[in-house]
């Protein structure tokens, strides 16, 4: 089964991929390798890291300046007031560890440290989602969106495959403002590649479709275009937008989804509270109420397990967004 995105005019992917045996690739090789990008262009750009540096890829900006790069060790607190030091007086720092200890663990040293004051410190959230696998529970973040999206100032960034997430740690050093970036530890499919638009707070209509609107973000983009490609063979045109950036949030695209299609599933790996499906639904009731059906974590714990099994296993891959499909479907008629 393959499957070519359509062009759109709110910016489209360009690639054409095999949805069957879809290219994988890491996220956070796209995080390493667009920090080697601005370390070219951007002499105030400085890198910190949590002891993490292989695992987040930030290994490759550390071999190549080393004199802009600092082991901060594990200490992810201090790591972000220092990098909010470096902030204020003029650089431009990248932070990364895990989710867990960035969007949890510093919770407070960001609100207060850092946007509190607005620098524009950049965290680079690692191993987010329950896609994390065999390292359980502890280390999967799936409450990050609602704990960034909730504090003034902050950007926040969910991007959908190598490349994307490659642009968007190039496009966040020109945000004056602070910004986190949520990535993933495992190989997962690319659907954008080098040419494919990417604009922080403007989301991309990957598939156009008129019967309901499928909003995705991170690696559930890929997940959405396969239901879509199912719900095609039933005669079910479905849209599927990806919203890379949570916070500024795309309002007019979501509101557009609302009006021309009339239903709405979101997809998401993360809680179900608090996350996209509740970004979406805040805009929804607000502009153009239609129903909306919910794919997420549900206020769960996640554990240890291949990413494919535990994907399954908590309710967040294609056939789930099939299911709600068909939930809200039946709602639209109804009403």
């Amino acid at each position: 089964m393959s499957a070519a995105t359509t062009p759109a005019a709110t910016g489209a992917v360009t690639a054409r991929i095999d949805l069957a045996k879809p290219e994988l690739k890491r996220t956070r090789e796209g995080f390493g390798h667009g920090l080697l990008d601005l370390g070219e262009k951007n002499a105030k750009v400085v890198v910190l890291v949590g002891d993490l540096s292989g695992s987040t890829n930030v290994s490759f900006f550390a071999q190549k300046y080393p004199d802009r790069f600092i082991q901060v060790g594990i200490a992810e607190q201090n790591m972000m007031c220092v990098a909010a030091g470096l902030a204020a007086v003029g650089k431009i720092p990248y932070l990364a560890t895990y989710g867990a200890f960035a969007a949890c663990r510093s919770a407070d040293q960001i609100r207060v440290t850092v946007a509190y004051s607005d620098l524009p410190v950049k965290i680079g959230g690692a191993h987010g989602g329950i896609s994390v696998g065999p390292d359980g529970a502890t280390h999967q973040a799936m409450e990050e969106i609602a704990i960034i999206r909730s504090i003034p100032n902050m950007r926040m960034i969910v991007p959908c495959d190598y490349w994307e997430t490659r642009k968007a740690t190039v496009a966040a050093a020109d945000d004056p403002h602070p910004v986190y970036i949520r990535f993933g530890r495992e190989p997962v499919p690319v659907v954008t590649n080098a040419e494919s638009p990417f604009v922080l707070g403007k989301a991309n209509v990957v598939r156009p479709g008129g019967d309901l609107a499928i909003i995705a973000c991170g690696v559930m983009v890929f997940e959405a275009m396969v239901a879509a490609e199912a719900l095609a063979a039933r005669g079910i045109d479905a849209r599927v937008v990806n919203i890379h950036t949570l916070k500024p949030l795309d309002v007019a695209e979501i509101e557009r989804a609302a009006r021309e299609c009339g239903a709405i599933v979101t997809a998401e790996e993360h809680q179900i509270h608090g996350g996209l499906g509740g970004a979406v639904a805040e805009v929804v009731v607000r502009s153009h109420p239609v129903p909306v059906e919910f794919v997420a974590v549900h206020d769960r714990f996640g554990r240890s397990g291949k990413q494919e099994e535990l994907m399954t296993a908590f309710g967040i891959k294609s056939p789930d967004i099939l299911r709600a499909a068909e939930r809200v479907l039946s709602k639209k008629r109804a009403g």
